[in-house]
């Protein structure tokens, strides 16, 4: 048997999330924040952070730099229980990323410093390790600048031995949604986008044509669909679900939850709308507490939450 459900291959570090400032922000004015929190961020330690509290047995490599940030976001992956033995600390100049958030009415500006996540490369990966497991995921894919040429070869050496394998690409910021992705597709089972990253990797005006255009690439699609749930289509059809009612707090990981929740019914054989309504649930919950593994880390709430939904309605989680 495996060491590993999943493994997870992608960014580490913080978040700091900066609450009740403008909605314009004056320069050279001393702009002053009403709350903030300070959580594990990253698209992939949210994922496999909330995936591993889930029950998932998660290994995960990443290289941080040897300061204080990167420490505390190594303890805090480690204190939801996934395996960071191989995450590599790595010596120089460069110092672990961080994210600040600054959340506005409808939307939110992501500001991000890559650190050593610019320089993770190939050869800071143990192969044999990320093999040893069920599946295989990577986020971020637009973000890894030097893996990036390697992400196809990578993903073909995890289909070689045998892992399901499944990507979110998260945003690109430079915008260029470069064709690259479409080699990396040829070796994934499982492709998530949200709606615009799934209009921009397709080039099409509408969510419909966008799936329309990605769907026969990969056996399943999934696109999240914020506040109206999430659609997945596969071999058996498409799927949609729609969103549970929460009182929202923080939307900050929500996407990345939905990932770990959909995968974690995923690998143990799960139909397409359980894993959906696994993610749709894992999603919500996310975003009753600030940033993506708050809520996760009240473990008891989280079995509550959980059954609280499956008690209510028996077809969303089986």
């Amino acid at each position: 048997m495996p060491r590993f459900d999943v493994t997870v291959v992608g960014e580490l570090n913080l978040d700091l999330i900066l609450y009740g400032l403008p909605e314009q922000l004056e320069p050279e004015r001393e702009l002053l924040a009403n709350r903030l929190a300070l959580t594990l961020g990253s698209s992939s330690a949210i994922f496999a952070h909330n995936l591993s509290v889930m029950g998932s047995k998660v290994g995960f490599i990443s290289r941080i730099g040897e300061d204080p940030l990167g420490q505390i976001a190594l303890d805090r992956l480690a204190a939801g229980g996934v395996d960071v033995s191989k995450v590599r600390r790595a010596s120089g100049p460069t110092t672990t990323g961080l994210t600040v958030i600054l959340p506005r009415t409808d939307c939110r500006n992501i500001l991000t410093y890559p650190g050593t996540m610019d320089e993770m490369c190939l050869e800071d990966l143990d192969l044999e390790y990320l093999s040893d497991s069920r599946h295989f995921h990577l986020s971020s894919f637009f973000l890894h600048r030097a893996l990036r040429s390697r992400i196809p070869e990578l993903f073909a050496t995890m289909k070689q031995k045998g892992l399901t394998t499944s990507l979110d690409t998260n945003d690109d910021p430079a915008d260029r949604w470069g064709d690259d992705l479409f080699e990396v597709l040829k070796h994934v089972d499982v492709f998530f986008a949200n709606e615009r990253e799934a209009q921009k990797i397709a080039r099409a005006d509408s969510v419909e044509a966008a799936i329309a255009a990605l769907a026969p690439l990969v056996p399943i699609l999934v696109v999240k669909l914020g506040g109206q749930g999430a659609l997945a289509r596969g071999p058996s059809g498409e799927v949609r679900c729609p969103a549970l009612a929460v009182e929202v707090v923080d939307p900050v990981g929500a996407g990345d939850s939905f990932d770990a929740g959909f995968i974690h019914q995923y690998v143990r054989g799960a139909a397409l709308p359980d894993c959906v309504a696994h993610g749709n649930t894992a999603g919500a919950f996310s975003t009753t507490r600030p940033g993506g593994t708050e809520a996760f880390r009240d473990r008891k709430r989280c079995e509550d939450f959980f059954r609280g939904v499956r008690d209510a309605d028996p077809q969303m989680l089986t």
